[in-house]
């Protein structure tokens, strides 16, 4: 294995990324981000030319890494790659759902609506919450659901949730 095999089985997975302008490049994968809008974003080295001069004045064409962030769409994970050990991060990291807190005109009014965390009418003041904690909710009957995005229809799929006036 030369230096160049070795350097490369010490970086990490690689994947494969599609630029915006479509070009496919192979880059090291570094980590996983979800932003505040709720997407993911893989956070990369690319490997790219970059022109080192040497004591000597000589110079040489090496590779440089250099940080770049691509949508998880744009992604394709490599075969035989691993990347359980890639960090996850984010401050909403496996929240899904998004709680709308809604005026209340009268007592009887809910408080709050949930929405898929993608729903357009998702407005205002809102916190992201988890999959079992809307489960939660929608069973206890403590929430109304969005009649655009309707994730009861998602999450009735989990035994705990109960349809039946779930939407009063």
């Amino acid at each position: 294995m030369d230096a160049r095999e070795k350097w490369r089985a010490k970086a990490g997975p690689w994947a494969r990324a599609t630029l915006p302008d479509g070009q496919q490049l192979d880059v090291v994968v570094l980590g996983r981000t979800r932003t505040v809008d709720g997407r993911w974003w893989y956070e990369c080295e690319a490997i790219l030319p970059a022109r080192h001069e040497g004591p000597d004045g000589t110079t040489k064409t090496t590779g440089a890494p250099t940080p770049i962030s691509v949508e998880a769409d744009e992604i394709a994970q490599i075969p035989g790659e691993d990347y359980s050990p890639v960090p996850t991060e984010g401050a909403i990291a496996g929240r899904q759902w998004v709680v709308e807190k809604l005026h209340q005109h009268a007592v009887s009014d809910p408080a709050r609506r949930l929405h898929r965390r993608d729903c357009w009418q998702a407005r205002d003041s809102h916190d992201r919450i988890t999959t079992d904690d809307a489960v939660d909710l929608l069973a206890r009957k403590a929430i109304a659901w969005c009649d655009v995005c309707r994730p009861d229809k998602a999450l009735r799929r989990r035994p705990t949730v109960r349809r039946e006036g779930a939407g009063e």
